[in-house]
Parts: structure tokens; C-alpha cells; sequence
């Protein structure tokens, strides 16, 4: 029989009172506007991800060369690096509703255009072109759409709205390889499937329009100190900085090879990334994705999720390590799936972690560093390493990949400096005396969280 709750639930869209164990997945998706705007998200993301797995498999068919994709990579993800602390204050200061409406109108925009160019055979550069504009939309929704995320559940529901999050992007990796396997084989074309995820935007659009959204809780602060208040409140809170420090190296050493999947997959395994097989592989790797996120709010509910951290960086490196010697498709799908859970597990228990420790006033601004991070070095690693793959292949860059997540594994378990933790605390909840210590450094609400003034 599922926990009660002690009390009524408040959330961003009015009382709300269910009979679930708090932190669960049930229990956030009870919520029926997180539930709207979950499923809106998943139908989108699905054709998001279409997009994604045709495109760069697409631009290394057309040139041969991991570098190339790479830049495909950085002009799709790099807006990230200079946008995201834009789109946070946004986020943070006016109307989240018409500004997620609007940027997504964008980034549909530029998914139909992307799909008009490929259809006529443009240019490499028209093609990285119009990638950036959807870049350009995502980088300034990403904050705002994060902040609204746990105004639509209860703080103590936070790590299963988060779990489910991770689950919804992650299933699209699942599904939308998967349509495209079978959309290809009835001859739909890579212009095709860009237009198609375009026109899918309705759905989240129509979701947004739906719900009940908060209005954003707005600081006093005025001028340059309201792009620096993520910043203040990650150097107030160690851990909030260590989980920031942990995604933004973990995405540029380790992660490479997300983007690269299509050179890994031709140069290690022997992959056509045009083939039906390459669009398996991704979705298998997108299912263990999937799996892993939902893990977190279903399998580990009760486990602290600092220790979940450490945990997930050790199996990553494992896993990525198997995953950089194997030389056949076989073994390359088993591992490939535990990879994907090590992969979103990880990042899932982190987001927690570092999400429960925020305030409203500040939140937007604080999740546009982890965008920064999680997204934007993402593009530079592609950057980065993608001329090392043409060079030397993929093996050693993936090598290199899982030792540092063995570092990460180590210097992001916070438990080292949380004063008295406990086995198994309540993630949602923070100590007297850490929030004393806290309070030394700058003013924080009555969650214990800066307030980013």
C-alpha cells in the first residue's frame, strides 16, 4: 500500500492532496498539470529527438568526417554557453508562458526550414545555419522550462518530477530512433522527419496553454548582479557549486561521444549510421537512458541520492570503458543499454541534488549554469574531440572519458563535507547545521536556500 502523506500537497497549480510515497513518480504524476505538460513535453521530444538522430548521422554520411559532425554538434548546442544566464533571468523575471510559447515557435520554425534546405541538397554551412537557430531557441527556453518544472509539484514530490523529466527525454531517444527506422523504411526522407518534428511542437505548445503557471517570484536586484545571482548562490552552497563543477567536466571529457554516436558507431562497430541497425543501437542506448532516469524515483526512491552520485559515476566508467574496447554490434547493444543508465542515472541523481537546495527567485538563473554545463560543454567537447577521433579514433577519447568519471566519482561525493550526514538522509531536506553555515555567506529563505541577494 502506497505512503500516505501528512498533509495536503500545495502546488504552482492549487491544493492538490494524493496518497503516494512523496519523492515517487506516482506521486508527481498525480499533479494533473505536471501530467499535461509531461505528455506534451514526451509527444515533442519524440520528434526532437527524430531530428537528433537523423542529423548528425546525416551530415557524417554526406562528409565522412567526426569533425564535421562536431561543429554540427557546437552550433546546435553551443548557443547553451552564451544564451542560458540570458534565458535564466528571463526565467526568473516575466512571463514564462508566452516566452516558452515563443521560443518555441522558434525552434519549430527552424526544424521546418532545416527540412526545406536538406530537401534541396544545401550546403553543409545552410544546414549548421539553421541547426543554430534551433540551438538559438533552446538555449533561452531551457531555464525557463526548468523553473517551471517544480512549481507544478510539491518540494518533497521534486525528485520524482525530475526522474520523470529524465524519463520523458530519455524514452524520446527510444521512440524516435525507433520511428525513424520505420519511417526510412517506408521511404520518408531526413527533410521529411525535420519538418515532421517541427510540426510536433504543437503538442507542447497546446500543454503550456493548459496549465495553470506561477508567476516567477522576482528579486530586487537590478542591473549586472541579476546575471550573477547562479553564480553567488553556487559559490554560497558547496554543494550546489560541486554538482555544477561535476556537470560541466563530466560533459566535456566523458560525454563526447553522445554526439559522436555516429562515428563511434561506424569506426568501433562497424555501424552503417544510414542503417536500420545504427538506428537500433541509439535506441537501445536511449532505452537504458530511459531506465535509468526512472530508476531514481521508482528502484532508489529511498536511497540517498548524494551516494546515488557516486554510485552512477563508478558504473558510467565502467561501463563507458566496455563499451570503448568492444569490436562487434552484439555486445556493443548489451553494453550500450547498461550505459545509458549509468549515463542519465548519474545526471538524474545530480539534478536532485542540486534542484532541492534551490529557491524560486533564484532558480532559472542557477539552471541556466547547469545548461551551461550539461548542454553547452557538451559542444565544445564535440569540438574539441572530434578531430581527435578522425585522428586516432574513438577508443582512447572514450578511454579517457571513463577515468575521469572515476575523478568525478570521488570529488563529487558531498557527503564528504555535509556535516553529520547520515546514511540515508531525506535529499529534500537540509540540516540546521548546514544551513547555519550557509547563512554565513549570504541571506537565505525559509527553505534554507539563497535567496541570490
Amino acid at each position: 500500500m502506497p505512503d500516505a502523506v501528512p498533509a495536503a500537497h500545495v502546488t504552482g497549480a492549487g491544493d492538490h492532496v494524493h496518497r503516494h510515497r512523496p519523492g515517487s513518480a506516482r506521486a508527481a504524476l498525480s499533479s494533473a498539470d505536471f501530467r499535461r505538460m509531461w505528455l506534451g513535453s514526451f509527444a515533442s521530444s519524440i520528434g526532437m529527438w527524430m531530428q537528433n538522430v537523423v542529423l548528425p548521422a546525416y551530415v557524417f554520411d554526406r562528409t565522412g568526417k567526426a569533425s564535421l559532425v562536431g561543429l554540427l554538434v557546437f552550433a546546435q548546442l553551443g548557443p547553451l554557453l552564451v544564451l542560458s544566464i540570458p534565458g535564466g533571468v528571463i526565467a526568473d523575471r516575466f512571463d514564462r508562458r508566452r516566452w516558452l510559447v515563443s521560443m518555441q515557435l522558434v525552434q519549430a520554425a527552424f526544424s521546418v526550414l532545416l527540412g526545406v534546405v536538406t530537401s534541396f541538397d544545401a550546403s553543409i554551412a545552410v544546414l549548421f545555419a539553421m541547426a543554430l537557430g534551433v540551438g538559438i531557441g533552446n538555449s533561452l527556453r531551457a531555464p525557463a522550462w526548468s523553473s517551471i518544472l517544480p512549481s507544478l509539484v510539491h518540494r518533497d514530490d521534486l525528485s520524482g518530477a525530475i526522474s520523470l523529466n529524465s524519463t520523458m527525454i530519455n524514452g524520446s531517444r527510444v521512440v524516435g530512433p525507433m520511428l525513424v527506422a520505420v519511417l526510412t523504411a517506408w521511404g520518408v526522407t531526413a527533410a521529411q522527419i525535420f519538418m515532421i518534428n517541427g510540426a510536433m511542437s504543437v503538442f507542447v505548445i497546446a500543454a503550456i496553454l493548459s496549465v495553470a503557471l506561477p508567476a516567477p517570484v522576482i528579486s530586487a536586484e537590478r542591473g549586472l548582479r541579476q546575471f550573477t545571482a547562479g553564480i553567488r548562490t553556487a559559490r554560497a552552497d558547496r554543494v550546489v557549486g560541486v554538482m555544477l563543477f561535476g556537470i560541466f567536466t563530466f560533459s566535456l571529457i566523458s560525454l563526447p561521444y553522445v554526439g559522436l554516436f555516429a562515428a563511434v558507431a561506424d569506426l568501433n562497430f562497424g555501424i552503417d549510421p544510414q542503417s536500420p541497425t545504427y538506428n537500433w543501437l541509439y535506441a537501445t542506448w536511449g532505452l537504458g537512458a530511459c531506465v535509468g532516469g526512472l530508476s531514481i524515483s521508482t528502484v532508489f526512491v529511498g536511497i540517498d541520492k548524494r551516494k546515488l552520485v557516486v554510485w552512477g559515476f563508478a558504473a558510467f566508467a565502467a561501463t563507458l570503458a566496455g563499451f570503448a574496447l568492444v569490436r562487434s554490434p552484439l555486445p556493443a547493444f548489451v553494453i550500450g543499454f547498461l550505459l545509458g543508465a549509468a549515463y542519465f542515472g548519474t545526471t538524474t541523481s545530480m539534478l536532485t541534488v542540486m534542484q532541492s537546495r534551490l529557491d524560486e527567485a533564484t532558480r532559472g538563473r542557477v539552471m541556466a549554469l547547469w545548461f551551461m554545463g550539461f548542454g553547452g560543454t557538451v559542444a565544445i567537447g564535440n569540438l574539441v574531440f572530434g578531430p581527435v577521433v578522425d585522428a586516432i579514433g574513438a577508443r582512447w577519447v572514450m578511454l579517457g572519458g571513463a577515468l575521469w568519471a572515476v575523478v568525478l566519482a570521488r570529488t563529487c561525493d558531498v557527503r564528504r563535507f555535509e556535516h553529520g550526514a547520515t546514511s540515508a538522509p531525506d535529499p529534500h531536506e537540509r540540516r540546521d547545521d548546514d544551513v547555519a553555515n550557509a547563512r554565513s555567506a549570504t541571506a537565505y529563505d525559509e527553505h534554507g536556500v539563497s535567496a541570490g541577494d
